[in-house]
């Protein structure tokens, strides 16, 4: 074979690749365009998050986290999608064994007598000043607000394991005295910075 032709062989072989390539990022593409498929999906804990930040006497923010969390998202066959969450009080991390006791005592969650925070709500996008918004219910110390989140939609479709699974990210504020959670108000901030990524598995 000659050097002109070894050279034909080689782009033939890159020409082959590179639109084998344009091929999967298109339907890839197209499957995100398209939305979830239709079906009930259970949250995947393991790369999922509930974290918190509240200012600390105007010095910081602590930050924290709830390390049992379980639920689904629903995703209907128009691609609308509810989310359902339920997380465990018990779990709260703030990397502080001392003020996680007392977090979970009656002066804030309370965790015996509550011991779930619950996130409900549809998953649809509405447009608020450029943004997605999404208003969930979220239920904490028997008390059920709406909250709103600002919403981004991650990734959606199959992934290296052949498994449906899709992503979301929910960033919101709420009070807690709204809450009736009113200890230490001034020390402590009113509002908590509640930051949300999900992703679900199909059954």
């Amino acid at each position: 074979m000659s050097v002109k032709q070894v050279r034909k062989a080689i782009a033939k072989v890159f020409s082959i690749v590179f639109l084998s390539a344009a091929a999967a990022a298109a339907a890839a593409a197209a499957a995100q365009a398209n939305g979830p498929a239709p079906g009930n999906y259970a949250i995947d804990a393991s790369h999922t998050s509930v974290v918190f930040a509240v200012d600390h006497m105007g010095y910081s923010d602590v930050v924290g986290r709830f390390n049992e969390l379980e639920g689904s998202v629903q995703v209907g066959s128009s691609g609308e999608a509810t989310i359902n969450m339920v997380i465990k009080v018990g779990s709260i991390d703030s990397n502080h064994a001392k003020r996680d006791e007392h977090l979970r005592s009656p002066d804030f969650f309370n965790a015996r007598q509550f011991p779930e925070i619950k996130i409900t709500g549809p998953l649809s996008f509405k447009r608020l000043n450029g943004k997605s918004e999404l208003v969930a219910k979220v239920t904490l110390l028997g008390i059920t607000k709406n909250v709103h989140f600002e919403l981004e939609e991650g990734k959606q479709g199959k992934d290296p394991w052949g498994l449906e699974r899709v992503g979301y990210t929910a960033i919101g504020t709420l009070k807690r005295s709204d809450f009736g959670m009113n200890f230490m108000q001034g020390g402590i901030g009113d509002e908590v910075l509640l930051t949300v990524n999900l992703e679900a598995i199909k059954q």
